[in-house]
């Protein structure tokens, strides 16, 4: 396995506040990366830097080798090799399901709604929402709309995909149908980073997970060590609050 990403040094403030405290993390080609951590530790900020959304003040981030994260640098072309999906679904309300996710094939990579027919319908179907191109966001259910969310960002076909806490705002019975989309897509060997509180799935499924504490990754490893026998003592204090 190759290294996909690596990020050296990553240091994000907002004002006084340091947020990212000079992350270093190391992502495999085929990797499942789960971010653990309470809320405000870092992890959504972190996500946002490596999809460029936030310029870092500090680091380097290297996609396949280069540095992504140089000042000046155009983030459209990283952000089509880096997919993410939010908390938040951000589907556009007057457009239906199909619409939503050709918009941004159409407009980034010029392609015209027939080209992209085909492979949009494919992935519809892929995810069990082959009936629901036509519908509109707010005739579809939680659990629908976040999977709108995520077909929306593989119709750009990224090489990575980031996850920040994308079933937090869903009902408990919807969640699992989420979960079963990232089993999915860890099965075909998508490189993922996904900022998560559900602890079963990052045992379940994470190749490495990264406790993050107060804007530094204090601890890492697969899951049966983070879990099992964690080092530090602030990840054993955090899991035995949310185990």
């Amino acid at each position: 396995m190759s290294a996909k990403l690596v990020l050296s040094g990553v240091r994000k403030r907002f004002g006084d506040n340091e947020v990212c405290k000079g992350i270093d993390l190391t992502v495999q080609e085929g990797q499942m990366v789960c971010l653990i951590g309470a809320s405000g530790s870092g992890k959504s900020t972190l996500l946002r830097c490596i999809n460029l959304l936030e310029p870092v003040d500090d680091g380097t981030i290297l996609l396949d080798g280069r540095d992504i994260a140089e000042p000046g640098l155009d983030p459209q072309p990283v952000r089509a090799r880096i997919g993410m999906v939010f908390q938040s679904y951000n589907l556009f309300p007057h457009m239906t399901a199909a619409e939503n996710v050709m918009l941004a094939p159409r407009r980034v990579h010029g392609r015209s709604r027939s080209d992209l027919q085909a492979p949009v319908t494919a992935l519809f179907e892929r995810f069990n929402l082959g009936d629901r191109m036509g519908h509109y966001p707010d005739q579809l259910s939680g659990g629908q709309q976040q999977r709108v969310a995520i077909i929306r960002a593989l119709a750009m076909q990224p090489e990575i995909m980031l996850f920040d806490e994308i079933t937090s705002a869903l009902d408990p019975e919807l969640v699992g149908e989420v979960l079963d989309v990232l089993r999915s897509l860890r099965a075909e060997g998508m490189t993922m980073i996904l900022a998560t509180h559900e602890m079963a799935f990052a045992q379940e499924v994470a190749d490495k997970v990264c406790f993050l504490d107060k804007g530094r990754i204090l601890e890492e490893g697969p899951p049966e060590t983070i879990f099992g026998a964690p080092r530090e003592a602030r990840t054993a204090a955090f899991l035995s609050r949310v185990l």
